[in-house]
């Protein structure tokens, strides 16, 4: 029975990540017709993995997500973001010029719409990814004074 100290808190845990994960997915797809909502989502599901790192333990956290993925997702997320600008920039237009992606004339839609969602999923991996890899350095971090010393 020493296990079960913390069973009410993983079960409200448990509960919660699912919501928690739903509420990121619902606020980056509707930030996407609205403004911003990309960084604030990303913020949202690095808490989710936050939250099960706090209850399970790091260690089986780092399992399911390894930092090296973190690392990547943050620069997936950095490369998408900057691709779109250097796509436009190609095609004849400004950095993150939206209408130039495709040459569309000026008023046109396509093109926004396709740079939105691409910067949007940029801007979510790389504050995600970011996100859980400061709370992997800052929590993995061994403590320089026992607990006993306090």
């Amino acid at each position: 029975m020493k296990g079960d100290h913390h069973m009410i808190l993983r079960v409200i845990a448990k509960c919660m990540l699912p919501l928690i994960l739903i509420y990121g997915f619902y606020v980056h797809f509707h930030g996407e017709v609205g403004p911003g909502g990309a960084f604030q989502a990303g913020v949202v599901l690095a808490v989710g993995l936050i939250l099960y790192a706090l209850v399970f333990g790091l260690a089986p956290t780092m399992r399911a997500v390894p930092p090296a993925f973190t690392r990547s997702l943050a620069a997936v997320g950095v490369a998408l973001y900057a691709s779109v600008g250097v796509w436009a920039m190609l095609t004849g237009g400004k950095y993150l010029e939206y209408q130039a992606l495709f040459g569309e004339p000026p008023g046109g839609h396509d093109g926004q719409h396709a740079g939105i969602i691409i910067v949007e999923l940029g801007v979510l991996f790389a504050v995600a990814g970011s996100m859980v890899t400061i709370f992997y350095a800052l929590a993995g971090r061994v403590a320089e004074i026992r607990d006993e010393d306090w």
